[in-house]
C-alpha cells in the first residue's frame, strides 16, 4: 500500500520539509523505499530516494545536497510489486529527459508490452518497476501531440493504460502546476490551502496545513495550482464538488509517545471502543440510529446471513465481530478478505447482509467487493472512519 504526498505553492517554499514530514505520517501504510522531488526556484527538479525507512532519506537529504526552496515537489513511500526494494526502484521515477517525474500508488497491468514498444522507440529505462512507464508514456505525448501540455499529456497517456493507480505527476517545465489521477487504485485527497495545495494519500499527512478537503472519486483528473483546484472526469468534463472540513485533532494520526502505530492502537482499543459507544446507549439498549433507513425501508427484514467483506486488520476485526453477532442474533456470519470475495462469483442476494470494514474508506478490493455484492442485490452497511469517502457513497448505511 504506497503512500502518496504532493505540494505546489509558491516560490521560496521548503517544499522538501512539507514533503518529508507529510511521508511519515504516511508510515503506517507500509513501505521498503522512499524518495522525493523538488522542483527547486532556479527550475532544477532534485530526487533522492532510498531504500529502507524514511529515516535513510532524511539522513540523505539532511548529510547531503538539501533541494534548496521551490515551487513543487512529490513524495511516495513504496510496498514492492514490479522490481526488487532498492533504491533504483523507489519513486519518483523520471523520464529520460528529466522533465517529466512520477509516483504512483496501483499496478499498471499491460506495462510489459508498453515497456516494451516504448523501448523500441528509443526510451531508456533505469528501473525494473511498472511506474517507469507512466513517466516515458507521458513523456512522449509531452513532447509530441500534446506539445509541452502536462494536463493534455497526461490525458493521451491514460488512454493506454490498463490497471488501477493513483497518480502525483509534474514537469519541470510547469513550476506552478502539478497534476493527479485517481482510477481505480487507493485513495488520493486533495488538501485546499491559502496560495498553496497538497495531494496525499491520506488526510494525516496534510492535516498540519490544512483542514479543508476534497476526496478524488475513481476516474477523476485534479489540477493543482497555488491559488486553484480543478477536478475533472478523465473524458475532461468538469467535476464540482465542496471541500470538506475536517474535524478531528491531528494528534489521533500521530505516535502519541508509543514506539510503533500497532501499540498505539492496542492500547487505544478502550478509548475507541467507549467513543464508539457514546450516544448509542440507553437505557441499556443500543440504538444505531444510522440503521433506521434501512429498517423502514424493508432492507433488513428478511436477512438470512450476513458477510463481512475487508482487508488487513479490519478483516481480523470482522473475525471478532462473526462471533459476536452469531451469538446475539443467531444469524450465520461469513468473513472474507475483500480480495478473494471480489473473484469468488459469490453467492449473495436481497437475502444477504454485506458488511464492508474499511478505516479509510478507499479500499479498492474492499469497494470492488462492495459494488457486485450491490449488482446483486445485497443491502450494505459500512463501517468506516472517514466521512465522504467512497464506501459511504456505495452503502446504504454507514457506521463511524
Amino acid at each position: 500500500m504506497c503512500g502518496i504526498i504532493g505540494y505546489v505553492g509558491p516560490e521560496g517554499t521548503d517544499v522538501t520539509s512539507i514533503l518529508l514530514d507529510g511521508l511519515s505520517k504516511l508510515e503506517y501504510r507500509g513501505y521498503d523505499s522512499a524518495g522525493i522531488a523538488v522542483l527547486t526556484s532556479t527550475g532544477t527538479l532534485e530526487l533522492h530516494r532510498r531504500a529502507g525507512k524514511i529515516a535513510n532519506l532524511v539522513a540523505a537529504v539532511e548529510n547531503g545536497a538539501r533541494p534548496e526552496p521551490g515551487t513543487l515537489g512529490i513524495g511516495h513511500t513504496r510496498w514492492a510489486t514490479h522490481g526488487r526494494p532498492n533504491e533504483m526502484n523507489a519513486h519518483p521515477h523520471t523520464d529520460c529527459s528529466g522533465v517529466i517525474t512520477v509516483v504512483h500508488n496501483g499496478i499498471i497491468e499491460n506495462y510489459a508490452e508498453l515497456r516494451a514498444e516504448l523501448q523500441r522507440e528509443g526510451h531508456t529505462f533505469r528501473s525494473e518497476t511498472d511506474t517507469e512507464v507512466l513517466s516515458h508514456l507521458v513523456e512522449q505525448c509531452y513532447f509530441g501531440e500534446a506539445n509541452h501540455n502536462l494536463e493534455q499529456a497526461v490525458r493521451l497517456a491514460l488512454r493506454r493504460i490498463d490497471g488501477s493507480y493513483a497518480l502525483a505527476i509534474a514537469s519541470s517545465e510547469q513550476p506552478d502546476l502539478l497534476v493527479g489521477v485517481r482510477y481505480g487504485g487507493g485513495p488520493l485527497i486533495v488538501g485546499i490551502g491559502e496560495n498553496e495545495q497538497f495531494l496525499a494519500s491520506d488526510i494525516p499527512a496534510i492535516l498540519k496545513h490544512t483542514r479543508r478537503i476534497i476526496i478524488l472519486d475513481e476516474g477523476e483528473v485534479v489540477t493543482l495550482r497555488p491559488d486553484s483546484v480543478a477536478i475533472t472526469k478523465v473524458d475532461g468534463t468538469p467535476v464540482q464538488r465542496k471541500p470538506l472540513t475536517i474535524e478531528w485533532d491531528a494528534q489521533a494520526a500521530e505516535k502519541g509517545g508509543y514506539p510503533h502505530f500497532v501499540l498505539k492502537e492496542i492500547f487505544e482499543q478502550p478509548e475507541a471502543l467507549r467513543r464508539a459507544f457514546l450516544g448509542r446507549i440507553r437505557d441499556g439498549q443500543l440504538h444505531l440510529a444510522e440503521l433506521e433507513q434501512m429498517q423502514q425501508a424493508g432492507l433488513l427484514d428478511d436477512i438470512q446471513r450476513i458477510i463481512i467483506i475487508a482487508c488487513g486488520t479490519s478483516y481480523h476485526a470482522g473475525l471478532i465481530a462473526k462471533y459476536a453477532i452469531e451469538q446475539w442474533a443467531r444469524i450465520p456470519v461469513e468473513a472474507v478478505t475483500a480480495a478473494e470475495f471480489r473473484y469468488s462469483n459469490p453467492i449473495v442476494g436481497p437475502e444477504t447482509l454485506c458488511i464492508a470494514v474499511t478505516q479509510s474508506g478507499e479500499t479498492a478490493d474492499t469497494l470492488v467487493g462492495i459494488r457486485q455484492a450491490r449488482e446483486h442485490g445485497a443491502p450494505v452497511i459500512a463501517v468506516t472512519n472517514v466521512v465522504a469517502s467512497a464506501i459511504t457513497r456505495l452503502s446504504d448505511a454507514v457506521l463511524y
